[in-house]
């Protein structure tokens, strides 16, 4: 088996996003979104049967219904269950949502295949370590202005919102007007 390893083929190692340029914002098919830092402000609120609710910023909605309506899909993978985003997404119309993902990456993977957008295609908005398997493998990484340091410095853009203020809507407008340039 380690003969086997040691004999095979080495793949080059692929740079940093902020060691790559970012592929143009006219070429994007799928922009993917974490929850929790996101779509939300991060916090987790409990009550004592589990999580008491989220917070999403209409002005996301409206961005995310927007690049929608010009061919732009969305996909959502989450590293946690809930029923409350589950209701957000059917609400905005997004097809691809997948929670409790341990392995966002090769979610990330699945669901390109799927859909047959290829990842320099894709863009991705995260703001923590677990986004960081799509992060390095999306045409566009985004991270939101309050992400951790780690997501910063693998993103090629960052927002000026924060996640869960407008930072969704913030990328969703970069889209559009990308998009209606000459």
């Amino acid at each position: 088996m380690a003969a086997a390893r040691a004999n095979a083929p080495r793949r080059a190692a692929r740079a940093p996003a902020s060691q790559r340029r970012g592929v143009p914002l006219e070429s994007i098919r799928l922009l993917v979104l974490d929850v929790d830092g996101v779509l939300t402000d991060g916090r987790l609120r409990y009550g004592p049967y589990g999580e008491r609710d989220k917070v999403f910023h209409v002005r996301d909605g409206h961005g995310i219904k927007a690049i929608r309506a010009a061919g732009i899909d969305v996909g959502v993978i989450s590293g946690r269950r809930s029923p409350a985003v589950q209701r957000r997404c059917r609400e905005l119309g997004i097809e691809h949502l997948l929670q409790g993902i341990e392995d966002k990456g090769a979610a990330f993977v699945r669901l390109i295949e799927k859909l047959g957008v290829p990842a320099r295609q894709c863009a991705c908005i995260g703001d923590d370590v677990p986004d960081l398997p799509i992060m390095q493998q999306a045409g566009l990484a985004v991270a939101v202005a309050d992400a951790h340091p780690t997501a910063l410095a693998a993103s090629h853009r960052r927002t000026r919102a924060l996640g869960g203020f407008g930072a969704v809507r913030e990328v969703c407008d970069w889209l559009l007007a990308a998009r209606r340039a000459p």
